[in-house]
């Protein structure tokens, strides 16, 4: 054997050892990447423009440009930038319970970061704030949640924004029905239709929602904001060295600049790539009975959600600080 050659190979035994010494060393999430290769990120199909699936059904928002980041983050603390980037629908119902059972490492959609599911799972630092509303047809003369007496308003299952609603309902004694939807494009189909009055989410969900209507002039979000809710990724509990990657990253994100960039991608210029589908379940032939959400509706549309003074409160003072 040549110098050369033994030199070459002794490198690369001496790196293979070392990159078995590290993977050995890491705990949680980061050596369940290290051993299997694979990053999954959960991912929602309507979340706009937080985690929605774009024309060629493919993830895109601003949660998912962060947990991007996140995960070449991960590359580069376990030193494999082999690592492969995959997603996973989930739900506001199974959300959680994936990342629980391990099918999903980190959740990157529109969840609220609250102390009732710190109970079961950790957030990164926050990175949205937003409140409850309710998006209704100016044609119902809603204008008030008072005005939702006797009426039936749709909440997608398993959100905070359910029991904000329920505990308004109840304090101010209307009397409204609430239908559980599996999520936000559903909830938009049954107020088009008829079958339900309003739908109630955070209220940046809801511009987002009315822009990509057929006509958005015919709708309007109305209510005040019930409470403020702060928006992160979800992690599983008890994994500080995952959670401290995350929130390192996205710290830096935000001191170096670039998460106001994304903010303006996102929130202030017309959300990429010219449209997106709500509705991916719906086929082109039942198209017209769709509604707004078939696979013909792409359009061009903008938020103009100027950063609010939480969020630039936020980005001067990181906080992962739940809501109530």
């Amino acid at each position: 054997m040549k110098p050369k050659t033994a030199q070459s190979l002794f490198v690369v035994l001496v790196s293979l050892f070392a990159m078995g010494a590290q993977a050995d060393s890491l705990t949680g999430t980061l050596k369940k990447v290290a051993d299997s290769g694979v990053i999954v990120i959960g991912n929602r199909q309507a979340s706009v423009p937080f985690s929605y699936l774009d024309a060629s059904m493919q993830p895109r928002g601003f949660a998912i440009d962060l947990c991007n980041r996140i995960a070449t983050s991960v590359k580069a603390k376990i030193h494999r930038s082999d690592i492969v980037v995959q997603y996973a629908s989930v739900t506001p119902e199974n959300r959680i319970p994936l990342l629980l059972s391990g099918a999903v490492d980190i959740e990157c959609g529109s969840t609220t970061n609250n102390s009732e599911r710190a109970k079961q799972v950790a957030f990164g630092i926050n990175h949205y704030y937003t409140g409850t509303r309710v998006l209704v047809k100016k044609s119902s003369n809603i204008k008030s949640y008072a005005d939702l007496k006797n009426k039936k308003i749709a909440i997608s299952a398993d959100t905070t924004n359910l029991g904000a609603i329920k505990d308004y309902l109840l304090v101010n004694n209307i009397d409204a029905s609430i239908t559980l939807t599996r999520d936000h494009a559903e909830g938009v189909m049954l107020v088009e239709s008829g079958r339900a009055t309003a739908f109630a989410t955070g209220d940046i969900m809801l511009a987002g929602l009315l822009a990509n209507t057929k006509n958005p002039g015919e709708w309007e979000v109305v209510g005040v904001p019930l409470q403020e809710e702060p928006f992160a990724v979800m992690l599983r509990k008890n994994d500080p060295e995952f959670k401290k990657v995350v929130d390192e990253t996205l710290v830096q994100t935000m001191k170096s600049g670039e998460f106001e960039k994304l903010y303006n991608k996102w929130f202030l210029s017309p959300i990429p790539p010219k449209g997106f589908n709500l509705d991916t379940s719906v086929s082109e032939e039942s198209d017209t009975s769709s509604g707004s959400f078939g696979r013909k509706s792409w359009k061009r549309i903008e938020l103009n959600v100027p950063m609010s003074a939480e969020m630039k409160a936020l980005i001067k003072n990181p906080t992962d600080k739940p809501a109530l």
